[in-house]
Formats: structure tokens, C-alpha cells, sequence
């Protein structure tokens, strides 16, 4: 198999994981169009959940192909297989007793924490997806840790379109029943995706098992097992920083708004605003770091493996450049073209924008965690992640239950409360990096450097934004086309400010 750099990888992925983006707003779309506010926060409380436990797999795949880059580093073929094998038997368990939970536990998980009754039909309908998840995870993990990314890349359009598809599908025909049913609908093409994203990875694992010729019948091997628990766990902790911070305002957030002063249907429109659509817009920049996360881990292993220091702090150094690269121009466009963009994708439903505004400035901070996070993992380190993820979480709890209830900041008590949430853990990822690594951040080339070329950029944008107006454009194609300029000058800034160089680029895509 064809291994992949690491800018090459986190491309393959990052390209993937923004169509997939964008195929999820052909889902969002229709879906706050057909439900409203009030609708999208019925699924969100069932995909929040869902999300919870991808996070808590989250880590299996991360875990297996750490391991899997190791015995391919020292040539070990019959090593790779067999963790592989176990991790199959691993993720089984998992998986089945995922959805055997959310069958049992759903209605008296509603009633526990006072959620709206009507999410109960999407909560049943999302069910039986963590047993289908738990078995990609093994594929991807399995092709992440050869380093060939685009397996893992294909089942995520795949799955997506599906989700599409399938769940869009049947929200349009259960609609006019009743509109908690049509949600339910909705959310079981979270299921139908999966399903179909599995078909296309077992047939192309089977390709490349008779390829291998290796042996890999027999039981799970216990010590394998042993060794993915404990990498799993931690990771999964650490990589879960979205999942789990989401997973607190959704526990959270509708209670205390309601004892903010605010009345059942204006809490959930509030709730729906925050996580349907001003989280939907912060995580597609989290796509492209998440794929720099899912490349860098086994990178990091194998240099480990192989004792190329020098390597681990060359890839460190990249990956925090192309953190800064992702973040900050994001930052800026979310924050100033916040209604505009809202507006242009949700015509008639642009309430939230503000909400998203200052959301977008936690962006730099998740993004910053998860990579750090990935460096620390890949090099063994486990637990500090973890231990800086439970303190932001600490925080982040305290901080909602000072905030929201207050009636003049309610609902921007979560948003405060998650950027303190995610700034803290940061700090303490970066005190461990030159601890245990003896790497340092160079903050010139890597932060400096980025932030100058998108304030650059965002004022360029503005400036074209504010002149279209003028011209009377309509805001939607004043907001793409300036979008699509700020684009190309901020690639321009890049090559400009050296923060990257065209043949470092075309060296690392064209070699391994």
C-alpha cells in the first residue's frame, strides 16, 4: 500500500471533510427550512448524544493506527494484521453496547435531564448507529495507520451522502404526520449512512488482505487488546474536546436558560440556535484540523518508532503553522461576516448570527488543543490531554452555571464559557510540549506570520463586502464573491510572508 505524507494525508482528508461539510448543509439546509429552530434542537439533543459517543470510539481509530504505524515502521506485516483482528473484536463490544444503551436509556435520559419529550423519536432513530461507527472505525483506523488516507477520506463522503439522501428523504415524506416524527426521520440517515460507508471499507480492506497474503484467522489477542484500551481511552478523551464540550451545553444550556427567565420554546430556539447553527459553522474549520490531527498521530508514531527526533519536531512545527493557517483566517471571517453568511445559507433564518460571531473566537483554541493533543498522543504522552481536557471542562461548567442564568447574558454565557473552556486546556498542552518533547512553538513563523496575512485578508474582504453593497449586489453574492477573493489573496499572503514555500508544498505532495 502506498503510504501518504503528511501534508498530503491531511489535504486528502481536509478536501473530504469539507465537501462532507458541505454536503451536510444540503442536510441542515432543508432541515431547519422544514422544521424550523425548534426542529433542528429536537435532533441536536439526539446527535449530541450520538457525537458523545463517536468521541468516546473516537479514540480507537487513533489508537489502532498508532499501533499499526509501528509494526509497519519495523516491517512486522503479521504484527499489523493482528491489531487489526482485535481491534474488530474490541470495537464489537463497543459498538453493540452503544446502541443497546441509547435503546434502553433514551426516554429516561429525556425525563433526567428535562429535554423536550419530542426528541424522543430522534434518540430511537440514531440508536443503531454507534454498532455500524464502532465497525468503520476498525477500516479507518486500519488505513490511517498504513498512512494511506483516502479510504477514510471516500467512507466520509460516502457517508454523508447517505445521510443526505436517506435522511432528507424521509424528513420530506413525515413532515406533514408530525414534525418531531419527520425530525426522527431526519436523523435515521445518520444510521443509513454508516451502513453504507462500511460496505465500501470492508470491500476494500478485502482488496488489500489478499494483497498482504498474511494469516489473520484466530481469536483477539488479549495483549493487543490491553495496549489499544489504554491508548484508546486517553485519546478518545483528548480527542473528544468538541464532543464533550457540546455534550456539557447540551446537559446544560436549556435548564439554565430557562431559569434565566426565558419560556420553554424561546430556550429551545435559543439552545437550536447555538448548536444547529452556529456550532454547523464552527466545525467546518475544525474539519481540516481534525484531518491534521488523524495524519499527524501515526506520523509522529512512526518517527518515534524509527528515533527521528529531529522529525517529530519538524512535523510539529508544520502542524502547528498549518493550525494557525486554518484558524485564524476563519476567525476573522466568521466573526465579521457572521450575519451575511448565515443569512446566505439559511435565507429567512438568520437568527443566532451574533451567537455565531463570538463563537468563532473559541475557533483558534480548539484548534491549537487538538493539535497539541495529537503530538503529545503520538508520541506516547496520553494523559496530559486528558487531565487539561477535565480542567477546561471544570471551567466551562462553572463558568455556564455563573453566566447563563443571568437574564443580559443567557445564552452567550455558553459561548463565554467555551472559549475559557478551550483556552486553558491550550496552555497547559503547550507547557507539556517543551516539558516532555523539549519543543518549542515558534510563535514568529507560526502565529505572527498567519495573523498578519488574515487580518490582511479580512480587510480586503470587507472592503469588496461593503462596495458590492453599495452597488446594491444582494448580500448572498456580495458575500461569495468577496469570500472567493479573500480566498485567493490570502493564498497569495501565505506565499508572500513565506509562511509556506511552493517547493516545500510540491516536495511533500509529490514525495513521501
Amino acid at each position: 500500500m502506498k503510504k501518504q505524507s503528511l501534508v498530503k494525508g491531511t489535504l486528502i482528508l481536509a478536501l473530504a471533510g469539507i465537501l462532507a461539510k458541505v454536503l451536510g448543509l444540503f442536510f441542515r439546509w432543508p432541515l431547519i427550512m422544514l422544521v424550523g429552530d425548534e426542529g433542528v434542537a429536537y435532533y441536536q439533543i439526539a446527535y449530541s448524544v450520538y457525537i458523545f459517543f463517536l468521541g468516546v470510539a473516537s479514540g480507537a481509530p487513533v489508537a489502532i493506527s498508532k499501533l499499526i504505524a509501528e509494526r509497519d515502521a519495523l516491517g512486522d506485516k503479521q504484527g499489523v494484521f493482528d491489531i487489526f483482528k482485535t481491534s474488530v473484536y474490541m470495537m464489537l463490544i463497543i459498538g453493540v453496547g452503544g446502541s443497546g444503551v441509547m435503546i434502553l436509556l433514551s426516554k429516561p435520559l429525556i425525563t433526567l435531564l428535562n429535554w423536550n419529550p419530542n426528541a424522543y423519536p430522534s434518540m430511537m432513530a440514531i440508536s443503531l448507529a454507534p454498532f455500524f461507527i464502532s465497525m468503520i472505525i476498525c477500516y479507518r483506523g486500519f488505513f490511517q495507520g498504513m498512512q494511506n488516507m483516502s479510504p477514510s477520506a471516500i467512507s466520509q463522503l460516502i457517508e454523508q451522502l447517505g445521510r443526505v439522501v436517506i435522511g432528507i428523504g424521509l424528513a420530506v415524506l413525515l413532515v406533514p404526520i408530525n414534525k418531531s416524527y419527520a425530525v426522527g426521520g431526519a436523523t435515521l440517515g445518520a444510521t443509513a449512512g454508516g451502513v453504507l460507508a462500511l460496505i465500501y471499507l470492508w470491500r476494500k480492506y478485502r482488496k488489500e488482505k489478499k494483497k498482504s497474503k498474511v494469516n489473520i484467522v484466530g481469536k483477539a489477542n488479549y495483549i493487543i487488546m490491553d495496549k489499544l484500551i489504554r491508548d484508546a481511552v486517553p485519546i478518545s478523551l483528548g480527542a473528544t474536546a468538541g464532543s464533550i464540550m457540546a455534550l456539557v451545553d447540551t446537559f446544560l444550556v436549556p435548564r439554565l436558560l430557562l431559569e434565566s427567565g426565558m419560556g420553554m420554546i424561546e430556550a429551545t430556539k435559543a439552545y437550536g440556535q447555538l448548536s444547529g447553527k452556529a456550532h454547523l459553522f464552527v466545525n467546518i474549520p475544525l474539519t481540516l484540523s481534525v484531518a491534521l490531527s488523524v495524519s499527524l498521530v501515526p506520523s509522529i508514531s512512526e518517527a518515534l518508532a524509527l528515533n527521528k527526533l529531529k522529525e517529530v519536531h519538524d512535523k510539529a512545527d508544520i502542524s502547528f503553522k498549518l493550525s494557525s493557517v486554518i484558524a485564524l483566517p476563519s476567525l476573522m471571517g466568521l466573526f465579521f461576516l457572521a450575519y451575511p453568511i448565515l443569512n446566505m445559507v439559511f435565507p429567512g433564518q438568520s437568527e443566532g448570527y451574533e451567537i455565531l460571531k463570538y463563537l468563532s473566537i473559541s475557533i483558534p483554541f480548539i484548534i491549537f488543543y487538538q493539535t497539541s493533543t495529537s503530538i503529545l498522543q503520538g508520541a506516547g504522552h496520553n494523559k496530559v490531554p486528558v487531565i487539561s481536557l477535565v480542567i477546561g471542562c471544570i471551567i466551562k461548567i462553572l463558568a455556564s452555571y455563573l453566566l447563563i442564568p443571568i437574564p443580559e447574558i443567557n445564552i452567550y454565557g455558553a459561548v463565554i464559557s467555551s472559549i475559557i473552556g478551550y483556552l486553558i486546556p491550550v496552555i497547559i498542552n503547550i507547557i507539556a510540549l517543551k516539558k516532555v518533547l523539549g519543543f518549542k512553538i515558534r510563535y514568529y513563523d507560526s502565529l505572527i506570520k498567519p495573523a498578519f496575512a488574515s487580518v490582511f485578508m479580512i480587510f480586503s474582504v470587507l472592503f469588496v463586502y461593503n462596495n458590492l453593497i453599495n452597488k446594491e449586489f444582494g448580500t448572498s453574492i456580495a458575500c461569495l464573491i468577496a469570500i472567493f477573493l479573500g480566498v485567493i489573496i490570502y493564498v497569495l499572503l501565505i506565499i508572500v510572508f513565506k509562511i509556506f514555500s511552493y517547493d516545500y508544498i510540491k516536495s511533500k505532495m509529490v514525495n513521501r
